[in-house]
């Protein structure tokens, strides 16, 4: 099992390791085809990708934020991500394929 944080900023790297979820992978961006059943991905990816993750058997925590709109775009650190009440919640997603949203014109 590999415990996964998908990120770039090393703010979010020191938050999870002041919460004693250290990762043995830490990177910016991730190959759902290198995740292994009992898995474990913290991170904000994109919806397909956490369905590709939860797919292959792994499990998926969202890093939540409520993030003021002028902190969007900018770097925040460990402190920043306290105050804007930083939080892992467990998502488990599947995708239905064949149900797409019709294509107008």
């Amino acid at each position: 099992m590999t415990a996964w944080a998908v990120t770039r900023h090393p703010g979010a790297l020191e938050w999870l390791a002041q919460h004693g979820l250290a990762a043995e992978s830490a990177v910016a961006h991730l190959d759902p085809r290198d995740v292994k059943p009992g898995d474990i991905v913290f991170g904000t990816l994109p919806v397909n990708m956490a369905a590709e993750v939860c797919l292959r058997g792994a499990r998926y925590f969202h890093l939540s934020l409520r993030i003021p709109f002028e902190w969007r775009g900018k770097e925040l650190s460990r402190e920043q991500m306290e105050k804007a009440e930083a939080a892992l919640r467990e998502y488990s997603i599947e995708s239905r394929d064949g149900c797409q949203i019709a294509k107008r014109g």
